[in-house]
Parts: structure tokens; C-alpha cells; sequence
């Protein structure tokens, strides 16, 4: 008996061992990250939803550029989709007016090629990582992405232009803005984050 008591007493001892070391290795990292993540977040236009927004992605991201970035322009495709879903599903909406009806489905045209745009850079942007030390094809990768955020950006602004007009009833209106500004917000801030990791390797 004694000794099984014995055996219980080690185990219990080792998992506390494991638990301590693991706990004390978070816990070190953590505000590491986390500094990381709000001094980054600094260089963006909107450094308080940045800092919000990639949290969540801290274990992810540890102190490396490019994570940061791949994770920004997660979060930022993320609000895109939702954000093109929920015009698309208004364009088959009853009892909209014509001109209520043609702005959302215009609309909704550029949130599709606003999600393809960020669709595409999240792999391109990958691909850059691994050729750092290849200059060129490096340029030629971080370019695409940049080029491809930007028109993400001019799809969602174009969006936001397309329902600004009175003809729009605001209840319509003010749902569709406030989910297209977000994804706006966050995708302004992927792409200063994407600079940002440009300019470490060039």
C-alpha cells in the first residue's frame, strides 16, 4: 500500500513539474508578444482594433513579421467574407427599391473581388517568407500583395461610395457600413503591417 501511495505521490509530483514549466514558459513569452504585437500596431492607421484583432493570434505570431502580417490579413479576409455575404443575401431581399437594389448588388460585385484580392495575397505573402534572401523574387512577391491589399481597400471604398447616396434607406445603409468598415479597418491595417515587414527584408 505503501508503495502504491508512493507511485500516485511521483506522478502527481511530475504532471506539477510538467505544469509549472510550461506555465513559467507562457508566461515569459507572453508579454514579449504582446509588446510585439502593440508596438507593431503602432505604424497602422487604427492601432487599437489592430491590437485587438491579433490577440487572439499571439502564440501564432511570437515576435516574427511575417506572422504578424499572414495573421492580419487573416482577420482581414475574415471581415471581408462577412461582410460580402450579408450584401449578397440583401440583393435578394424583398421590397428594396431599383436604385436601393442596383447599389447592393454593385456593391456586393466589389466585396466579391475585395475577398479574391485578399484571398490570393494570404499564399503570395507566404511565399515571399520563404525567398528573403532572394531579393528580387522577394520584391516581386511582397509587390503582389500590396497591390492586391490596395485594390481590396479601393473595392471596400468604392462600396462605401456606391451606398452614400439618399436614395438609400438608412437602415440599409447603416448595416452595410458598419460591416464594410470594419473589414476597411482591418484590412488598412494589413497592409501597413505588410509594409512594415517589407521594409525589414529589403
Amino acid at each position: 500500500m505503501a508503495n502504491l501511495t508512493l507511485h500516485f505521490l511521483l506522478i502527481f509530483l511530475s504532471f506539477h513539474c510538467i505544469f509549472a514549466i510550461i506555465t513559467e514558459s507562457v508566461t515569459s513569452q507572453t508579454p514579449n508578444t504582446t509588446n510585439f504585437i502593440v508596438t507593431s500596431c503602432k505604424t497602422t492607421l487604427y492601432p487599437t482594433i489592430c491590437v485587438q484583432s491579433l490577440s487572439a493570434y499571439a502564440n501564432t505570431i511570437q515576435l516574427n513579421e511575417q506572422e504578424l502580417a499572414q495573421a492580419a490579413l487573416s482577420v482581414s479576409l475574415s471581415k471581408a467574407k462577412i461582410a460580402s455575404t450579408y450584401i449578397s443575401k440583401l440583393t435578394r431581399m424583398r421590397g428594396l427599391k431599383p436604385r436601393e437594389l442596383q447599389a447592393s448588388k454593385d456593391c456586393s460585385f466589389n466585396m466579391n473581388d475585395c475577398v479574391y484580392q485578399l484571398t490570393r495575397s494570404i499564399p503570395e505573402l507566404g511565399q515571399s517568407g520563404k525567398l528573403a534572401s532572394r531579393r528580387d523574387e522577394f520584391t516581386w512577391h511582397v509587390s503582389n500583395v500590396q497591390t492586391w491589399i490596395s485594390a481590396a481597400l479601393t473595392d471596400q471604398n468604392t462600396c462605401l461610395d456606391m451606398i452614400n447616396n439618399p436614395s438609400m434607406d438608412g437602415k440599409i445603409k447603416d448595416s452595410i457600413r458598419v460591416r464594410v468598415v470594419v473589414a476597411s479597418q482591418v484590412t488598412s491595417n494589413a497592409l501597413a503591417l505588410v509594409y512594415q515587414f517589407a521594409e525589414k527584408h529589403l
